[in-house]
């Protein structure tokens, strides 16, 4: 299936369209949307479920007036198509209250003020990854407008939340957060969401530079690729969806997200829901953490803005970073020890249902076995009635058509194979034996693609080097050896 091709964004009917919020039920009890995000493998559109939140008037001309002219961190972008990422690391940044930043997102260029250096028609701001906190650390009252609890998570609202606010153009990269799933409550304005299944990591090219605890970069710009360096992506199953306020986006865990805003001002709200699986996960970033600040300082040791990303404010010295290895595996270990068993979910294949499988940590972990993408269950068991309806709308896969190489909001916008992650070891069918053989050549591919732009055939750079050793395939294996020999 082509990455550019093209789809019909599927109709979703929104909340609170008319008449009082008394008229209105909501389409799932709390503990039947807890099922659904605990076993659905497919990003999926909530509606009708927040029409009663305080939150859902969240604007930002309303927020200006809660935070009371405190100021806050913009990252600042530029509205243009390249195909190379803008990744906060060669983003700049303002410090403003919500007032300037509305006062400059109404193209009054000729003011003065934090944002005086930035022509509206060439830049978008985004105030993005703000935890409640830390930015209503004097109003935690209003943690409570915000009601994960009718998700099935009582104990969650606004204290484990975080916010985002953004003028037209603005955007994150192509990545996948390596923990946990995520719940996203769109407020004010509308986001175009770009996504991919976990299946298609090879595809994407990931890196981790720049480093953020977490986050798995492409180095593709998702929205405008360049095929020539990475045509590995033409295999990339592009899922797209156009969120609208009153509605509440499911990414499941490990799938690949582009998010752009498509209005002149939007407000967000997530929440990122903790899995079985982050136990070992990590490990796995702590394996991560230690060879990059180990390679990357070794590098230039007085550079580390090149490659450590804004968000990462913690001590990155070699001694701490043992000690977070540290931690996580006895996290891991401690873990282990109070359930004894843990619970691993498991994907089906063909769009089928998900089922909680057991697994003895102890006796049965084997190298390439990875957490929610390992198992299978049996095809032979009857499929569960579907979930879908008017209220819960599964995110389209786009329509196979010829690709294009220019998309976004400034310009026009394949299974070939299931490789499972971890399913490279052991016994395995013939065909499963061919999936693997593809997804080897694409990573090989893209290592290649790697050394086209390098002065020299020959020249292997620390980020080559680094892309092959944190891949999360190979940290994925290094974190189960780990495991598999401490508990020997």
């Amino acid at each position: 299936m082509a990455a550019g091709s093209e789809a019909t964004t599927p109709v979703i009917l929104a909340a609170g369209a008319g008449g009082e919020e008394g008229e209105h039920v909501k389409p799932f009890t709390p503990e039947k949307a807890k099922e659904i995000i605990m076993s659905l493998q497919q990003p999926a559109i909530f509606c009708n479920m927040v029409f009663d939140w305080p939150a859902r008037h969240w604007n930002a001309k309303y927020l200006s007036e809660v935070l009371h002219g405190k100021r806050i961190r913009f990252r600042m972008g530029m509205k243009s198509m390249s195909t190379v990422p803008q990744f906060e690391t060669t983003c700049s940044y303002v410090e403003a209250t919500l007032e300037e930043f509305l006062t400059w997102n109404c193209d009054q260029s000729s003011i003065s003020g934090p944002f005086r250096d930035y022509d509206h028609s060439k830049f978008w701001a985004y105030a993005d990854y703000k935890y409640f906190v830390s930015l209503f650390e004097d109003k935690t009252d209003i943690f409570q407008d915000v009601k994960w609890s009718d998700f099935g998570f009582p104990e969650r609202n606004g204290q484990e939340s975080t916010l985002w606010i953004g003028s037209l153009g603005a955007h994150t990269p192509c990545h996948l957060d390596s923990y946990g799933c995520n719940l996203v409550f769109q407020v004010q304005g509308r986001k175009r969401w770009h996504l991919f299944p976990p299946e298609d990591t090879p595809f994407l090219y990931p890196t981790r530079i720049p480093y953020e605890e977490s986050s798995v970069f492409s180095k593709i710009n998702v929205v405008n690729p360049d095929l020539k360096r990475f045509p590995q992506f033409q295999k990339a199953q592009r899922h797209m969806v156009t969120l609208s306020p009153g509605q509440v986006l499911f990414v499941p865990r490990h799938w690949w997200h582009y998010v752009e805003s498509i209005d002149p001002v939007t407000v967000s709200i997530n929440s990122w829901i903790e899995l079985e699986e982050d136990h070992l996960a990590r490990v796995e970033e702590a394996i991560t953490r230690m060879l990059v600040c180990a390679l990357k300082t070794a590098e230039n040791p007085q550079n580390t803005r090149a490659w450590l990303n804004p968000t990462e404010v913690e001590e990155t010295s070699h001694a701490v970073n043992c000690c977070y290895l540290n931690a996580a595996v006895s996290a891991f270990f401690d873990r282990c020890r109070t359930s004894k068993v843990v619970e691993i979910q498991a994907p089906r294949t063909d769009g089928e249902r998900m089922k909680k499988e057991e697994l003895n940590v102890y006796s049965h972990m084997e190298v390439g076995q990875t957490g929610s993408q390992n198992l299978t269950t049996g095809t032979g068991k009857p499929e569960a009635a579907s979930p879908f309806g008017p209220d819960l709308v599964p995110v389209a896969q786009r329509s196979e058509e010829p690709p294009s190489e220019r998309g976004g909001i400034f310009g026009s916008d394949g299974k070939d194979f299931v490789d499972k992650d971890g399913e490279h070891f052991g016994k395995l069918h013939c065909a499963k034996r061919q999936q693997i053989m593809n997804s080897e050549k694409a990573i090989k591919e893209q290592i290649a693609s790697n050394a086209t732009t390098a002065p020299s055939q020959t020249f292997i750079s620390t980020d080559d080097l680094l892309d092959c050793l944190v891949n999360p395939q190979v940290t994925r294996i290094v974190a189960q050896l780990l495991i598999q020999g401490r508990s020997l």
